[in-house]
This record gives structure tokens, sequence and C-alpha cells, in this order.
């Protein structure tokens, strides 16, 4: 399976560094998200993960914050995966509760996060930590139509676009950091003007409109956990359904 991913990377740089600044001293950051597509569909510029990674200045400590723990939750119903699109921090945890009347088997071969919650039945729920950064595509084993997507950061600066492509990044200490870009299905319009300088000052910053193309990598059928093309379903399987 081919699958593309893009993130985009900007640096990002401040006068103070990252040591852990007073309240007085956070930013927030801002921007919008256009896409540009080549195929027709209803305007969403929603679902883009952005996120900023403090970068620490010669001389200076780190002063990032602890990372939050969290409890998400990636329904399954009506053969969807509900929400689609997570972004989490790293040591997040997200449960998998199964609403529809019949089973299903979430799987994940990406790096991002590997695992295999094997079959479980209607009104029972499994959960995962994510303990590393990365992008994890989840599917289910039984049926092919369903799947998700958890981005898995770094850091506690991270923000995901509306429909409008509207984002910010709120309490944001000033200094230095990296911030990247990640959408399922689309890419940098011009990845040759990033990285990129831009000075953060107290309160609030703009990136201004980051565009991106629809790519011509688009996401073909998956195969099932064990690397095989899906079988039809038995008919009348009470798990099948």
């Amino acid at each position: 399976m081919r699958i593309g991913i893009v993130i985009l990377t900007l640096c990002i740089f401040g006068s103070t560094g990252t040591a852990k600044a007073p309240p007085g001293e956070l930013a927030s950051v801002e921007g919008v998200v256009s896409v540009v597509r080549k195929t027709k569909g209803p305007a969403d510029d929603g679902n883009v993960a952005i996120w900023l990674k403090p970068v620490a200045e010669p001389g200076q400590r780190n002063g990032e914050n602890p990372l939050p723990r969290v409890r998400l939750k990636i329904v399954q119903q009506n053969r969807r995966f509900e929400p689609h699109f997570l972004v989490v921090p790293v040591g997040s945890v997200v449960d998998f509760p199964n609403v529809d009347p019949f089973f299903h088997n979430v799987f994940s071969l990406f790096d991002g996060k590997r695992f295999d919650l094997g079959l479980y039945e209607a009104g029972t729920s499994r959960s995962v930590p994510f303990n590393s950064p990365g992008v994890c595509y989840i599917f289910c084993n039984i049926h092919p139509e369903m799947s998700a997507v958890v981005v898995v950061v770094d850091t506690p600066y991270f923000a995901v676009s509306n429909r409008a492509g509207e984002f910010r990044v709120p309490n944001v200490p000033m200094g230095r950091y990296v911030l990247s870009v990640w959408h399922e299905r689309h890419k940098p319009e011009r990845p040759d003007e990033f990285p990129r300088d831009v000075r953060i000052s107290q309160g609030s910053n703009s990136v201004g409109v980051i565009r991106l193309i629809e790519s011509v990598q688009v996401i073909v059928p998956h195969k099932n956990k064990y690397g095989h093309l899906y079988n039809a379903p038995p008919p009348q399987s009470p798990i099948y359904k």
C-alpha cells in the first residue's frame, strides 16, 4: 500500500529562547490553511494538524512544558471510525469502543504505532497507548471501508484547523520553534519556501496562509492485517456484518 505522508516545516525564531516564560510572556500563533483541490467536492480546509516543537537557543535550556496526558475516544459506529482524525500528545491513550451490533478488529501496521486489538464484540472497548511521535493509520480487519488517522506529537503546542482553515495555537512561550503541518491527502504548494524565519513577539503572531494542494498520490485500497486482500464476507455471518 502506498500512502503519501507530507510534513511541512518552518523555523520560528523569537528573542527569548525557549526558557519557561512567565504568564505575561506567552504568545498565540495563528494562521489559515488553504487547500487547492484537483477534484470536485465541498470546500473543507479542516483536519490539518499544526504543531510547534521548541528548539533551544545556544546557551539556553529547553524549557518545554510537560506533555499533557489525555484520554480520547475513536468510536466504531455504522462501519466508521468517529472521529476519523485525531491529534494527541505523546503518552496519550485512545479508547476504541465498539457500538456496532457486530464484531470489529482494529489494527495498524504503521511505524507511528503498530497494534492489533483482535476481534471484540458490540458493547466492549479496547485501548491503545501512543508513546512515540508519528502518524498512525488505523483500519478494521473485517471492514475495509473503515479507516482513521492519529497524529502523535511530542509537544504540548498543537492545533487542528477548522473547516474554514483557521487555526490557533495558544499559550506558547516566546522562543524558537519548528512548526510542522500535516494532512492526509494534501502537500505544500511550494515546499521550497520552507523552512522560513518568523519572529514571534508577545501577543498574537500570524504565520499567514499555508497553501496545500491535493496530492497526486492518492490512498489506494489497503490490505488486511495479514497483508492479503480482503475476502468477501461469508453470508449470514454474525461477525462479518
